[in-house]
């Protein structure tokens, strides 16, 4: 059961283009966002289609991959785990992100 642990897995479309991030060690950084949609009806018959955006953090091989390969619109399957962190905005407020660290990516569609 260990391996379940902080696991994720989505399969979404991009909402952007990679941002390439290139550190001063010569290691790659790609951070883009994926849509993952999911459809219901409500009590009055209608469908409603609910879209969850969720931030994805690649690094090294697969952030080149990334670079080279996929772009906005693209639909993608990502594998990683959950991450938060907290950064101080540009007035000094304390903010949280949560983020996927994809440690596998896998492009699909067309």
């Amino acid at each position: 059961m260990n391996t379940l642990r902080n696991r994720v897995q989505l399969i979404g479309n991009l909402g952007n283009d990679p941002e390439i991030i290139k550190l001063e060690s010569g290691r790659k950084l790609a951070k883009f966002s994926i849509a993952t949609n999911n459809s219901y009806k409500n009590k009055d018959g209608d469908v409603i289609k609910d879209t969850q955006w969720h931030n994805i953090v690649a690094w090294g091989k697969t952030a080149e991959i990334a670079e080279k390969y996929i772009n906005k619109g693209k639909e993608v399957a990502v594998e990683g785990k959950l991450t938060t962190r907290s950064y101080e905005d540009k007035e000094g407020v304390k903010r949280y992100i949560t983020e996927i660290n994809c440690n596998e990516l896998l492009m699909l569609g067309k």
